[in-house]
């Protein structure tokens, strides 16, 4: 009996067909007759709980039940939003929604490529979470705060907020606070996992900082449209930024991606970076554990951020948002006519429920929106989280200079304190356009327009 016999009888390629292989030889040896090796299998694969037990078949039993479903033949419902997306994005969309713990999916219009699931693509599995469709940046997220400064500042006391930024946050790879913040997030329980506990310390010591890549804090001017929350309709001064669960976050992904990965040696190399852990695993609660730490820890991070400016300034908040991407949620969704708790990943995807408040932004030039969802099902409550990039980092630093570029951003009105040249505005897609492919998702209540920005300086890798 060989490998193509045991494909023949169900069993599945990976380790069950090695402990198959086992079984088989280890029945001959031991008297077995032959004639009777397909019936035995057979049976074992038809009812591998029932041999768990059995001294000669529980190994193979076992591996049976470990054993993950082969890829579906076709992929579930899944729909996009925009035109002309970055085809290999959509193919990333399409081959993930061919994963067997796949329900539903959907595609934002600022998607692009990305590790597993595309950068702005939604996933919604059963029971199951794929640590690469949550992102390696685990709950990077947007934070705006309205404040009570005079609209003239921005122009006048550009110096001052300049020195508040580079006073009250860090940013890059590795960046610290040797006189170390206090949140209550430290409070928490980090032994959740052991990533946690390990990186605990590390953790402290970025407690509000800010990442690099995209990630960002910028001044500009904020227009209401309409009253959110206590803020009447009205032109503000506001603070915005973007990033998340820095190195410990990373970390997280980095052992837990890992861990599905190894689970799960013989997916389709084209899947093997969609790998998932069970929630019904020890891993996958670990995991989930760890993530929703992350979520309250990226938090933290804006909240110190905003704090601390404000505070720096002497100035009052009158408007707090803010909201996460780059997470998974436990929600219920009508699947295939039958409403049902599912997992939604939001890689690069901003919730959008019905009547959830989030953030878009644009670049460094573009506004940025506030949005009030809609609660479209067919997007699984989903939005895009930004404008989404219209090249690679590469591409961009090969085509552009900065004289050039800061050409452009004086003509915008837009001061930039440091920043990499892959982030410059020329590198992204047109918000407005994005937008308008979405307004069945989201309805603008709000505009930010960058006056004052903050990142990473050049040089430094991008974090999610």
């Amino acid at each position: 009996m060989n490998t193509k016999d045991s494909l023949h009888l169900g069993v599945p390629l990976g380790e069950a067909t090695r402990r198959a292989t086992d079984f088989v030889v280890r029945f001959i040896l031991g008297g077995g007759d032959k004639s009777r090796l397909h019936e035995e299998v057979a049976a074992i694969v038809a009812h591998p709980a029932a041999f768990v037990d059995d001294p000669l078949r529980g190994e193979f039993a076992q591996a049976l039940l470990q054993a993950p479903p082969p890829p579906r033949a076709e992929p579930v419902k899944w729909r996009q939003w925009g035109e002309g997306l970055d085809g290999e994005a959509v193919l990333q969309m399409e081959k993930a929604c061919l994963l067997p713990v796949s329900v539903a999916g959907a595609l934002m219009p600022d998607a692009h490529l990305g590790y597993g699931l595309p950068i702005g693509g939604v996933l919604a599995t059963d029971n199951a979470v794929i640590p690469y469709a949550v992102g390696v940046d685990i709950a990077c997220r947007m934070k705006m705060t309205v404040l009570d400064l005079p609209l003239r500042d921005l122009e006048q006391k550009q110096e001052r907020l300049t020195r508040a930024i580079e006073a009250e946050t860090r940013f890059g790879v590795g960046a610290i606070f040797k006189d170390r913040r206090q949140h209550d997030v430290l409070d928490a329980d980090w032994t959740v996992s052991p990533v946690t506990k390990q990186n605990q310390d590390r953790a402290w010591a970025q407690l509000g900082t800010s990442g690099s890549g995209n990630h960002f804090v910028e001044f500009g001017v904020f227009t209401a449209h309409e009253r959110i929350h206590d803020l009447e309709p009205g032109t503000f001064v506001a603070l915005l930024s973007h990033s998340g669960s820095r190195g410990t976050g990373a970390a997280v992904c980095d052992f837990y991606s890992k861990l599905a990965f190894q689970q799960f040696a013989d997916l389709p190399r084209e899947l093997k970076r969609l790998a998932w852990l069970s929630l019904d695993s020890a891993e996958g609660q670990e995991y989930w554990a760890a993530m929703e730490l992350m979520g309250c820890y990226a938090a933290a991070n804006h909240a110190l951020i905003h704090r601390h400016i404000a505070a720096n300034l002497g100035a009052e908040v009158l408007l707090d948002l803010e909201n996460h991407h780059n997470f998974a949620w436990k929600e219920r969704h009508v699947i295939d006519g039958v409403e049902r708790e599912v997992i939604v990943h939001r890689k690069g995807a901003t919730p959008a429920g019905d009547g959830v408040l989030g953030i878009i932004p644009g670049s460094m030039a573009a506004p940025g929106f506030i949005v009030r969802g809609r609660g479209d099902a067919a997007s699984l409550n989903s939005a895009s989280h930004g404008a989404g990039r219209a090249m690679s980092r590469k591409a961009a630093k090969e085509k552009f200079n900065w004289k050039e570029v800061s050409r452009f951003l004086k003509q915008q009105g837009v001061t930039l304190i440091s920043a990499g040249l892959d982030e410059v505005p020329m590198a992204y897609k047109n918000i407005r356009e994005v937008m308008a492919a979405q307004r069945d998702l989201v309805k603008i209540v709000g505009q930010f327009d960058p006056k004052l920005v903050k990142m990473a300086p050049a040089g430094e890798r991008p974090e999610d």
